[in-house]
């Protein structure tokens, strides 16, 4: 992209996509919170932030490209495990995936303004850091997935520094056992480039989710944990597009 493409997407950014991705966050988070309190943090609070999700990546004009959903089963509850690239993952995952989904979280997000109560009102799974929360948390997500609904996991445990995956953490696979459910493995690609955790303003490019094969519960059996974690990060990473 030329510098004056740059400078006009980055002008456009600033002052119209960056105001309206704003008010539809808080229109967003108002409707989830809502609706969770109407009792409903399956369907509501599962396509207002669906649609919110697409919105924001029309009104970047970032271009998706989603491959493999077809190898998933609507009625079928997963553990997907993705890369964790930058900011759009979530825009990305959200809005494209296609599966009602929950997410793992840590505790601190809690504090984003509007977002933070949104997703403890729509019973996203939270999780700290000490064994307690931990267990508390299996506990909560087996309560929550079932019926097709799903969760995913970053299991770098945060984003990447320099566009290279980190090292897994256990505490995806062994909920993921615990459950008893499909892995899904998930490679991102874009998002790094778009806007990655250093970045100050948003990037124009395109993002693509890869949906890899399920691994079942039955295929998992018997294998140590850190096999199936070696092999998870070999998947995704196997599918990762060098940086330009």
């Amino acid at each position: 992209m030329s510098l004056i493409l740059r400078f006009l997407y980055t002008l456009y950014s600033i002052c119209i996509a960056t105001p309206l991705f704003v008010i539809a966050t808080i229109i967003t988070a108002f409707i989830v919170v809502i609706a969770a309190m109407l009792g409903d943090d399956k369907f509501i609070a599962y396509w207002a932030p669906h649609y919110w999700s697409r919105f924001t990546c029309f009104i970047y004009l970032i271009c998706v490209k989603v491959t493999g959903r077809e190898k998933l089963d609507k009625q079928q509850s997963y553990v997907f495990l993705a890369n964790h690239q930058g900011y759009f993952d979530i825009f990305l995952i959200y809005g494209y995936l296609d599966h009602n989904l929950k997410w793992m979280m840590k505790e601190y997000l809690k504090k984003i303004p509007f977002v933070g109560y949104a997703c403890q009102k729509s019973n996203q799974v939270f999780v700290g850091n000490s064994l307690a929360s931990i267990q508390e948390t299996v506990k909560s997500a087996q309560k929550t997935l079932r019926e097709g609904m799903s969760l995913v996991i970053f299991p770098e445990g945060t984003r990447t520094y320099d566009g290279k995956m980190q090292p897994f953490k256990k505490g995806a696979f062994t909920l993921a056992n615990e459950i008893g459910l499909p892995l899904v493995p998930m490679t991102i690609n874009g998002s790094f480039q778009i806007f990655n955790r250093k970045a100050k303003l948003v990037h124009f490019g395109k993002l693509s989710l890869t949906v890899h094969d399920p691994i079942t519960a039955e295929q998992r059996k018997g294998i140590p944990t850190k096999k199936i974690m070696e092999s998870a990060f070999e998947i995704i990473n196997n599918d990762l597009k060098p940086l330009q």
